[in-house]
């Protein structure tokens, strides 16, 4: 018995040492600072607490999504925060000041981040510029932009009453349409599982044993049940950050099981590999770039609603600086290839933990931030480990 154990072992370590399975140890590190926090103060594992622990999550969640795009690439977008901020401030000064319907101000918010993912994308792919000097100007460029569309007043309020503040903070899936949910996730991942599974052995390549499926088919279904089960016991699964899990998981899809999602995959490991093989380089930069800051617009209408407001701090330098850590410490390699749009849910759920747990404690901002930079600098050297083992 031992004899057979010794080389999954082996395996198991061979697999975490080159980041075939990130998502393990990071799970793994979210569940010690729970338990951590949890022992310091008995109220963090509280429904109420986790309730809104994952609600703060989503806009900044939404944001780290699109960083985990650009990192993929091994490239970075510095300029995430201020064009959340910009988006912030034509939802509020569109609606509020301006007048036009909020549907319209929505639009025109994520339009305006669609066009400066645009213009990176051709300024890198054009003139060659590196990503790090013009999304640093962009950052200054757009957070002027966000300045000047606020004008003197400098902060306004959206009203309560309005759709998007009621959707980003009272807004709860129903409990039949939550376990409705998690029972169509679990049947869509088994019947994807044992598809590849059947693939695989029909082109007589190594394939999982049915019970490996089956017990990650289980587990996920505990997961989820479990924490549909508790989040109920309060207010349930706010719709928020169920739109910001079903926008992880269709990213998710895109990367995996898309010709895309493979290009993606192939100019992040090697552009000019890529590029020999016969795989649009340029196009595939654009659609990344404009898909990141897209999506930070889209996190700062979210961040908009759940703050019910706009102001000159919206999309600062800590959002930017949230979602990059938040990509890093959920697994996403940044010399590019390698990752999950699933490291954005981690990342940020355990930043938004630090964060949450050192609040309970009566911390103050700078114990969070040095929590947070130590929480980082050990996933850099992580990511450095695993680089290297994978060449070796």
């Amino acid at each position: 018995m031992s004899g057979q154990a010794a080389p999954v072992r082996s395996d198991l370590a061979r697999r975490l040492r080159s980041g075939e399975t990130s998502a393990l140890p990071i799970t793994a590190l979210l569940v010690v600072i729970w338990i951590v926090f949890q022992a310091l103060n008995g109220a963090f594992l509280s429904s109420d607490n986790l309730v809104n622990l994952t609600q703060q999550s989503a806009a900044a969640g939404v944001v780290a999504l699109g960083v985990v795009l650009t990192l993929h690439l091994g490239q970075i977008d510095l300029s995430v925060g201020a064009v959340s901020g910009l988006a912030a401030a034509i939802v509020a000064v569109g609606s509020v000041t301006w007048g036009w319907p909020l549907a319209l101000t929505l639009l025109a918010a994520v339009a305006a981040g669609l066009l400066v993912g645009l213009l990176y994308g051709v300024v890198h792919t054009r003139l060659g510029v590196p990503t790090f000097v013009f999304t640093l100007a962009g950052l200054l460029v757009v957070g002027g932009l966000q300045l000047r569309v606020l004008g003197d007043a400098g902060s306004v309020n959206l009203p309560f009453e309005s759709w998007l503040v009621r959707f980003c903070q009272t807004a709860f899936i129903p409990p039949l349409a939550s376990w409705l949910i998690v029972t169509a996730v679990v049947l869509v991942f088994a019947l994807a599982r044992l598809r590849d599974r059947a693939r695989r052995l029909g082109a007589e390549l190594a394939a999982p044993s049915l019970a490996s499926v089956l017990g990650r088919v289980a587990a996920l279904a505990a997961v989820l049940a479990g924490a549909v089960a508790y989040l109920g016991t309060d207010r349930g699964v706010g719709a928020v950050f169920a739109l910001f899990v079903a926008l992880v998981a269709l990213t998710d899809l895109a990367l995996r099981r898309t010709r895309w999602g493979r290009f993606v995959r192939a100019v992040g490991g090697d552009a000019e590999a890529a590029r020999r093989a016969g795989v649009p380089v340029r196009p595939v930069l654009l659609a990344v770039f404009a898909a990141c800051s897209t999506l930070a617009a889209l996190g700062g209408v979210l961040a908009a609603g759940r703050l019910a407001a706009a102001n000159q701090a919206s999309g600062a330098v800590d959002v930017t600086l949230t979602a990059v850590a938040a990509a890093v410490i959920g697994g996403t390699s940044m010399y590019g290839g390698r990752g999950s749009a699933w490291s954005a849910l981690l990342g940020i759920l355990v930043i938004q933990s630090i964060s949450t747990g050192l609040t309970l404690l009566n911390q103050d901002q700078s114990v969070r931030y040095v929590v947070t930079g130590l929480v980082l600098a050990v996933a850099v050297v992580v990511d450095a480990l695993q680089r290297r083992a994978r060449e070796a």
